[in-house]
């Protein structure tokens, strides 16, 4: 099996010692105006909280052995009345093979699929693009954040736990046959998150929910949620590096996406039992007062191994033997039907092959599709490139005209020729 390159969506800082979530309420209403920008940890611990879906939940990360099961998350007050919520990316897992393979620092020939904890040192204040607060460009360098980090391989929507069995991963010294119990919580933690949020976060006008990989698909399938909350407040919702091209097999499948118990907003995409290429579709449809946009590159290297995965792991067969040209045209014929149907909807597709930019200097830099990709977004949050009647909704600003437009390198949806 090829190794997969996974990113390990963390940071080269510590912060000091994590505060408790008293500490932080009382730290974000008295730093503003006076001390903006300063990032500080929650450490919500195992206690169970009530979740905007009514039920009982408590945080977790994945529990591989060996790993910090803790959960903590991040949060920085603004000068703004808007909200930014991150979901951090990190693989995923969902059999016995993807779940005996963490990314733990093991050999250069050793696959790596998913991150198993909170990774030491994670500090977005160390971080570039969304999280560079003093750059002019940034368009929410001013508002209140949120950071959920990525430790469950579920892409943010689990609630079990499910035990699989060691393959044999011998970096790790976990011989073949030896249970291992994966805590996918990841729906559970962003419930604990937004019952923090609830209850501290001032009421927004604006709310950006971002992700980047599986925190893309995180924050597209969580989104609803943030918008039952904030229901006044104008929804944007931008996935960065998760064009949802999987397999029939794998979303239907358990051992597949379902191992994740995934916990779906229900009115907004049905009992759960749909195509991964159509979330970001369900997700807008159903909403049709948000905002919703997608970036990729036309040959994202990560998103095509995963799916080489789904298809090495017999969850489907491939249309085109040739598995990026495969990824290349199924996601280019879904990003160009979802940006004809619908209105609330842009893409940007860039040139190349790397994997997210929302926490990169390639944020202020990308612009192989025309516009710099930080001043797309700047036009979606501030209601730039709707035409009358699309999109109208919360008084912020829509059907004034303007620039965010779906762009696309030269040739970067067309559709390749199968070799």
């Amino acid at each position: 099996m090829k190794r997969l390159l996974l990113p390990l969506l963390g940071a080269a800082l510590l912060l000091p010692g994590a505060a408790r979530a008293d500490e932080i309420a009382e730290a974000t209403h008295a730093a503003r105006p006076g001390t903006p920008g300063v990032w500080q940890r929650v450490e919500p611990g195992e206690q169970a909280v009530r979740g905007l879906d009514g039920k009982l939940h408590s945080a977790s990360c994945s529990g591989f052995p060996g790993t910090d099961a803790r959960f903590s998350f991040w949060v920085r007050p603004g000068r703004s009345r808007n909200l930014a919520i991150y979901f951090e990316g990190g693989g995923a897992c969902w059999d016995n093979t993807s779940c005996s393979f963490p990314v733990a620092g093991l050999p250069a020939n050793v696959p790596q699929f998913f991150v198993p904890q909170v990774p030491p040192g994670t500090d977005p204040a160390a971080m570039d693009g969304l999280f560079k607060s003093d750059n002019p460009a940034n368009p929410v360098r001013d508002w209140d954040m949120v950071y959920i980090p990525y430790c469950t391989g579920d892409i943010h929507t689990g609630s079990t736990d499910k035990t699989y069995t060691s393959v044999g991963n011998p970096a790790l010294g976990i011989p073949a046959g030896t249970p291992i119990t994966v805590k996918h919580r990841g729906f559970d933690n962003f419930m604990v998150v937004m019952d923090w949020v609830r209850r501290h976060v001032r009421h927004p006008h604006k709310v950006l929910v971002a992700g980047s990989s599986a925190g893309g698909y995180g924050a597209t399938a969580n989104s609803p949620w943030v918008g039952q909350l904030f229901h006044d407040a104008q929804l944007y919702v931008l996935a960065d590096a998760s064009q949802g091209v999987t397999t029939p097999g794998f979303d239907s499948g358990n051992p597949g996406r379902n191992s994740w118990n995934p916990q779906w907003h229900r009115r907004t995409f049905g009992s759960g039992d749909f195509p991964g290429n159509e979330l970001m579709r369900r997700a807008a449809r159903a909403d049709r007062k948000g905002r919703y946009a997608q970036f990729s590159t036309a040959f994202d290297t990560v998103q095509i191994q995963f799916y080489g995965a789904m298809l090495q792991g017999g969850y489907g067969v491939p249309s085109c033997p040739n598995i990026p040209l495969d990824w290349h045209n199924k996601a280019a014929l879904q990003l160009s039907a979802d940006a004809a149907e619908l209105r609330n909807y842009r893409h940007y597709v860039a040139a190349g092959q790397y994997h997210t930019l929302l926490r990169s200097a390639q944020f202020y830099a990308e612009q192989s599709a025309g516009p710099v990709v930080a001043d797309w977004l700047r036009d979606m949050l501030q209601g730039r490139g709707l035409g009358q009647g699309d999109g109208q909704g919360n008084g912020q600003g829509h059907g004034q005209g303007g620039h965010w437009q779906n762009e696309a390198c030269p040739d970067c949806l067309a559709q390749l020729p199968c070799s």
